[in-house]
């Protein structure tokens, strides 16, 4: 489900035409959809409602205050992988005591950060960071509280960059040694077995992979919890979104569908999980991301050429790899529309972007509706990993957010200034002479 549709000819973030938006912020923008945001994360909730229970946003996904405010009003948790994160989930005014660290490589002074800060729990990925934490705790006159990540070794099926959960992957501990270092740990004076974690990779649609591998670790879950009187268990988060124009609809009736009745949603999550996780008698942690934003956010771009080659109709646009590399990194679909409905018969386009590489692009031979300059487009479902993974390159300045409610909009982050990139360096001082 999500909030953006066409009324009349025109396509609308809730309540407000998204033509409207770019008229006042300007393009690359990207638009996003409280009630979107608000309404997955309520689903989860609810769905998890049978078990005591904590979701910590994935907050890599989307880092912007506006989104983490919407959140954290909700009763939301944050999963962080930085001292910089957390930071930003103060400044949105999230509780610390509701967020994990977690993350294979953390510094002296991150951990340092974090413990004076009061987090739940640090989500840990080796032996090494026990015996730092603990370290740093006892220098603290703290007890630091601490979950291992176990890697259950099971395949996710899902894209090589975002799997996590084999003995191929940097993350976590391999599932035969985590009793041995759980007994080891257990004898760090600073260090609070709190509780166990795991995650498997992002973008699963499928609750299979969730189900085998929460199947698997439960045994060693139990025990551990009798052994050390654990608090929780997270199963992790990686649920993902339906990116495929004819599953991403927003249309309730699909949910209904045939063809929906294998996909992952909070309800068949908990109806297949819950029984599995229940007779623990742990908190259960979450840490979802995409799930909860991904929907729930657009890039709007403007057309600034249409090329015609002998082969090609390239559609020139002002956004580019910089301001959302999903497709040029992971090969990543997004569906893409004209903000007004256009008639005619479709024509095979690649939507491209001013950035001098080839693997500057948003699709590539795709049916798209005939398009000229100064039209817009907008790339659905650009809420998760859009803006958090945007950079400067090419010296682009960062794209405006905006943030929708009703038919209520602002500015969530202003467009930044070409100068403010170069804002913190400096000229050597015997260039300048």
């Amino acid at each position: 489900m999500h909030y953006f549709r066409f009324s009349g000819s025109q396509l609308h973030c809730e309540d407000v035409a998204v033509a409207d938006l770019v008229e006042k912020y300007g393009t690359p923008l990207y638009v996003y959809s409280q009630r979107t945001v608000a309404e997955h994360f309520q689903k989860l909730d609810q769905a998890l409602a049978p078990l005591d229970h904590l979701i910590c946003f994935a907050m890599k996904a989307n880092s912007n205050l506006s989104v983490m405010r919407t959140l954290a009003n909700l009763g939301s948790g944050f999963d962080v992988v930085s001292a910089g994160e957390l930071e930003r989930v103060i400044a949105a005014g999230g509780d610390p005591k509701k967020c994990v660290f977690a993350g294979v490589a953390k510094t002296e002074k991150e951990i340092e950060y974090a413990l004076r800060r009061g987090i739940y729990s640090f989500n840990v990925e080796s032996e090494p960071e026990i015996v730092r934490i603990n370290e740093v705790a006892r220098r603290l006159k703290k007890r630091a509280p601490i979950a291992v990540r176990i890697n259950p070794n099971v395949e996710a099926h899902t894209h090589a960059k975002i799997t996590t959960g084999t003995y191929e992957n940097k993350f976590g501990i391999a599932f035969e040694q985590v009793e041995a270092i759980y007994e080891r740990a257990s004898k760090l004076k600073h260090i609070w077995l709190r509780g166990v974690q795991m995650h498997i990779g992002s973008q699963l649609t499928s609750v299979e992979p969730f189900e085998q591998a929460v199947k698997k670790v439960l045994p060693l879950v139990a025990k551990l919890k009798a052994k050390y009187n654990l608090e929780f268990f997270s199963p992790g988060g990686g649920l993902g979104i339906i990116y495929n124009p004819a599953l991403a609809s927003g249309d309730p009736a699909w949910w209904k569908s045939a063809a929906a009745k294998d996909i992952l949603t909070p309800d068949t999550y908990a109806a297949r999980l819950l029984p599995l996780l229940q007779p623990l008698g742990l908190r259960i942690l979450m840490e979802p991301g995409r799930f909860i934003v991904g929907n729930a956010g657009i890039l709007v771009t403007r057309v600034e050429y249409v090329k015609r080659t002998g082969k090609k109709n390239f559609v020139i646009v002002d956004a580019a790899m910089n301001d959302l590399i999903r497709p040029a990194f992971y090969d990543a679909y997004h569906e893409i529309v004209p903000l007004a409905k256009k008639k005619g018969a479709p024509v095979s386009s690649d939507v491209v972007g001013g950035i001098c590489e080839s693997g500057d692009y948003f699709c590539k031979d795709r049916p798209l509706p005939r398009v000229g300059e100064g039209d817009y487009l907008a790339l659905l479902s650009a809420g998760a990993y859009g803006f958090a993974m945007a950079s400067n390159y090419n010296a682009r300045p960062l794209a405006a957010e905006v943030l929708v409610k009703g038919n209520r909009h602002a500015l969530a982050r202003r467009r930044q200034a070409v100068k403010a990139i170069w804002a913190d360096e400096t000229v050597a001082p015997w260039l300048k002479q």
